[in-house]
């Protein structure tokens, strides 16, 4: 009979690290350290210390003892909910992301798994309970005033004490050895002072009452469910939503504010201390490390009520999220193209529902995508349709001009040099739009035809006159301008084609100038404390003139403002985007919301060349709803969103033949069968992004088919080689 040798199994764990690997790696429990999934842990990885998440799952029991490393230690930091640990899952399964990669966006301030350091301060050393011998040594002025300074059992830091009592630092270190003061440990404060739900309630109308109740109703009922709040632009939205973070706040939950421009939402902070007397927590890529770190961890140990951030916030480490708020809704700001590529909006319904909170999606102009979903019942919908205060909504004119043209040379119709002179006249501030950075976007030689392009992408060069410099919008090159055509060589001969703001600002200084004029746009407003600059300038009248991009559409409030200029209605309806009409009426209608928020009545001229187009007639009538019936009626019989879905896979390589031979590839054995089609390959638009060649290829299916299996198999089916990269963008939102 042969021996049996029982070899003892240590205790061991999965853990899921923030890397872009394919799942977690199994390690052992040192003996004497207890851990459950959630917990942060360092691990070994290749020789250096990682950190990592354990993760749920059993550990193989097959993987021989020998091939196992322990796990490092254990931080002291609230674990990893399940409800987030799920979420990870999701998005990285949804998106054909490693769970690593979506880990990494959860772990966004690896420093804040350490505590922070305590800090030392002063108590009294004598008091009832105290056992500490007789202080020894008289009782001077100055002595008394620091024992009056402290109550017994409290501790302060010692320069507080010094500066209530009136002492220098020098009394308390006596005090110390004299035996009346010993150093103590200050109690860790609050990062972020409690918002009072009932500090100030707005004054809300009948059918913002309705709108808030149910909101409160949904966040009261504590489980999962998502609901569409609409209004005109000015109807009183975000106070509607802010009673529903109000309803939160009682419920002991946190609330998560997504909005799109967290960095230039200067006004909407104002408006949220207004109603709450303090300040959110904020997340955003602005912030330094230390506040992320701070931030972080008081996210995790429920310290941070409410939080207002970028897309990113989605994957904090909310102990008990009880409420999620989309602001504008529709934005493409909330899709993230690099790294993982996901959108957050859907993303927000989807961390929502595994933490049985409640969800808000708000919009003046919704998507389609969401619109349909209400249509269909998925969605609650509440719609507000009237202005906040008795303000009426602008009216809306086009400026046809095919009819009405500028002087030659110039971008601004007799018309609308008119509207703003008179609007100026009367002391009220106007605004021109033209959703277009720089000076001109194409410089072009007049002697040869010869354009200025990028050198690392397929894009003209757009003209900053300011900076004096050609700068490429897509990868930040930037180059002088040239005095001699880089072709040919004729000098005098660059011309600068088409406007941008910075060329509008020079035609309006012609035409206007005594006006004092104020460029809004992501480079002359870069972050929060110029976005809170701008908003004061305007609000306090030290600016007639607003010149802006697509950064004025974002929920600015300016009661002084009685007329838009739209410079290029046209602009966005250029090229095959499939979301181009649908698009350029959100931006448009959310432009012209801007004028005559207050009493002062509004109006709005839209410059264009195609005023018989479905989108001006639309924002002309008033009537989205009908035009997005109408756009949604296109989309069905294709099959295209919200009506199918659809993914597509970017292929990308320095080298040309390389990008060509891997998509020639995946379009060989691109699936197939009733209701799978693909389209491509095909260079993109953008055939040419930092120096990387790009072919494209579209999965597109009916409603019913899910994508990600059928994009799991083709990709399986063909051998990307080493120094190409296949992207994958389920639902894309864009398709340069």
């Amino acid at each position: 009979m042969n021996d049996t040798i029982l070899v003892a199994i240590s205790p061991r764990v999965r853990v899921l690290l923030p890397l872009p690997l394919a799942g977690a790696y199994d390690y052992r429990v040192p003996p004497g350290m207890r851990l459950q999934p959630g917990d942060f842990v360092a691990v070994p990885l290749n020789g250096r210390e990682t950190l990592g998440v354990v993760w749920d799952g059993e550990a193989d029991p097959d993987l021989p003892e020998r091939k196992l490393r322990d796990v490092l230690h254990a931080y002291d930091v609230p674990p990893m909910t399940a409800s987030l640990r799920r979420f990870v899952e999701w998005v990285a399964q949804y998106t054909l992301s490693p769970p690593g990669a979506v880990l990494r966006m959860a772990m966004s301030a690896p420093a804040a798994l350490e505590p922070p350091a305590p800090q030392a301060g002063w108590t009294l050393a004598t008091g009832p309970g105290s056992n500490a011998p007789p202080p020894t040594g008289r009782v001077t002025p100055e002595r008394q005033r620091v024992l009056d300074a402290l109550r017994p059992g409290e501790v302060l830091p010692g320069n507080l004490i010094a500066e209530r009592a009136g002492v220098k630092p020098g009394v308390l270190r006596g005090m110390a050895d004299g035996g009346w003061l010993r150093p103590a440990l200050l109690p860790r404060p609050l990062e972020f002072a409690p918002p009072d739900p009932d500090h100030a309630q707005p004054r809300l109308g009948t059918e913002q009452r309705a709108a808030a109740a149910a909101l409160e109703a949904a966040v009261a009922a504590r489980q999962y469910g998502v609901t569409l709040l609409t209004g005109v632009t000015g109807s009183g939205k975000t106070e509607v939503y802010l009673d529903a973070v109000a309803e939160c706040l009682r419920q002991k939950r946190q609330a998560l504010v997504l909005l799109p421009e967290i960095a230039l939402s200067a006004q909407w902070l104002d408006r949220f201390r207004a109603r709450f007397g303090v300040n959110p927590a904020l997340w955003h890529s602005e912030l330094t490390s230390r506040t992320r770190r701070r931030t972080w961890r008081a996210v995790a140990e429920g310290e941070a009520p409410v939080l207002v951030g970028a897309r990113s916030a989605l994957f904090l480490p909310y102990p008990d999220l009880g409420l999620v708020v989309v602001d504008e809704e529709h934005e493409t700001a909330f899709k993230q193209e690099e790294g993982v590529v996901y959108h957050a909006r859907d993303m927000a319904v989807v961390r929502a529902r595994l933490s049985d909170a409640a969800c808000v999606l708000v919009s003046a102009t919704p998507s389609l995508e969401t619109l349909t979903n209400a249509e269909t019942g998925r969605y609650a919908h509440r719609h507000l349709s009237e202005r906040h205060g008795g303000a009426t909504l602008p009216a809306i004119s086009l400026v046809d001009l095919r009819r009405d043209p500028p002087e030659r040379g110039r971008f601004i119709s007799p018309k609308l040099v008119e509207a703003v002179g008179g609007t100026l006249a009367r002391g009220e501030q106007a605004m021109l739009f033209l959703n277009r950075r720089g000076y001109a976007p194409l410089t072009l030689c007049r002697a040869c035809g010869h354009r200025l392009r990028c050198p690392n992408c397929t894009a003209w060069l757009v003209e900053h006159r300011a900076q004096k410099r050609l700068q490429c919008h897509h990868c930040g090159h930037a180059e002088p301008v040239p005095q001699h055509c880089p072709e040919c060589g004729a000098e005098g001969f660059l011309a600068a084609v088409g406007p941008g703001v910075e060329r509008v600002l020079e035609e309006a200084g012609t035409l206007w100038p005594e006006a004092r004029r104020l460029v809004m746009a992501s480079d002359t407003i870069p972050g929060p404390a110029a976005a809170a600059e701008a908003a004061r300038a305007i609000a306090e009248r030290e600016v007639d003139l607003i010149i802006g991009t697509q950064i004025v559409a974002k929920g600015w409030h300016f009661p002084h403002l009685t007329l838009v200029g739209v410079v290029d209605a046209d602009l966005g309806l250029a090229g095959g985007d499939l979301r181009a009409a649908e698009r350029t009426v959100q931006l448009l209608h959310q432009v012209a919301g801007r004028a005559g928020r207050a009493e002062m009545p509004g109006r709005v001229l839209l410059q264009t060349f195609s005023p018989e187009h479905p989108v001006m007639q639309a924002l002309l009538s008033g009537d989205l709803d009908a035009f997005m019936a109408a756009e949604a009626e296109t989309r069905r019989p294709g099959h295209w969103p919200p009506f199918g879905r659809l993914a597509a896979l970017i292929v990308s390589a320095e080298e040309e033949r390389d990008a060509d031979r891997t998509a020639r590839d995946l379009g060989l054995a691109a699936p197939g069968g009733e209701g799978v089609q693909v389209l491509g390959p095909a260079p993109a638009p953008l055939a040419l992004l930092r120096g990387r060649h790009r072919r494209r290829l579209l999965l597109k299916t009916r409603r019913d088919i899910a994508v990600q299996p059928i994009l799991r198999e083709w990709l399986a089916r063909v051998e990307v080689p080493g120094n190409v990269k296949v992207q994958v963008d389920v639902d894309p939102v864009g398709f340069l």
